[in-house]
């Protein structure tokens, strides 16, 4: 399916759906009369956006998810009321749309529910020529990212974390993700608890 022109998404009929696979998983921000597990096919979620804003700065960029082009993603639907559809997509944009660096679009997705439906929903997948795509980044690269990002809205381990415990509360992992988790609940832990004398002798 197409990128979604203003008009069409702000002035269809009927209830909006809105694929969550990152933040809006936990927060999304925006009133819902059903919320529902979905999977996305022909885009994976990959955190491959430097944030410059909510998680970074453009000094020191965090990193944020995006769906990028190839495999499947597993996430939440959202069913939007008609009557909340322009209020609810321009909250949208006033949080996904600050730097541009994702395209707002409509993907079919497949609800995971008894009625096993397929829906159109709008969706925010990155822009690969923009300058926030960071492409396909080390474990390592995105540990360093994750570690010094800190925006206007938090820390970005605290966004890695958040997501994680998203996930894992709709009963799937996701492993590149779950890995970093493992690398920052690490770092968390050394700092709070010191190591054992003898460890830091074996050093």
């Amino acid at each position: 399916m197409s990128e979604i022109t203003l008009p069409s998404v702000t002035t269809a009929q009927g209830d909006l759906w809105v694929f969550g696979y990152g933040s809006l998983m936990w927060r999304p921000g925006f009133e819902f009369e059903e919320r529902v597990p979905a999977r996305l096919v022909g885009e994976h979620r990959a955190l491959c956006v430097y944030s410059f804003v909510h998680r970074g700065t453009p000094e020191k960029p965090g990193l944020v998810l995006g769906l990028d082009r190839g495999g499947a993603c597993r996430g939440i639907a959202f069913r939007v009321a008609e009557r909340n559809r322009t209020d609810v997509v321009a909250y949208l944009r006033a949080r996904e749309q600050v730097t541009s660096v994702y395209r707002e679009v409509m993907r079919s997705v497949w609800l995971e529910d008894d009625a096993r439906q397929r829906v159109p929903a709008l969706a925010y997948v990155v822009d690969r020529g923009h300058v926030q795509y960071a492409g396909r980044l080390s474990l390592a690269e995105q540990h360093r990212h994750v570690l010094q990002g800190h925006g206007q809205s938090g820390a970005n381990r605290d966004y890695v974390t958040a997501t994680v415990k998203a996930i894992e509360a709709e009963g799937f992992r996701d492993t590149q993700l779950h890995r970093l988790a493992t690398m920052l609940h690490g770092d968390a832990h050394s700092l709070r608890t010191p190591a054992p004398t003898e460890d830091r002798e074996n050093r």
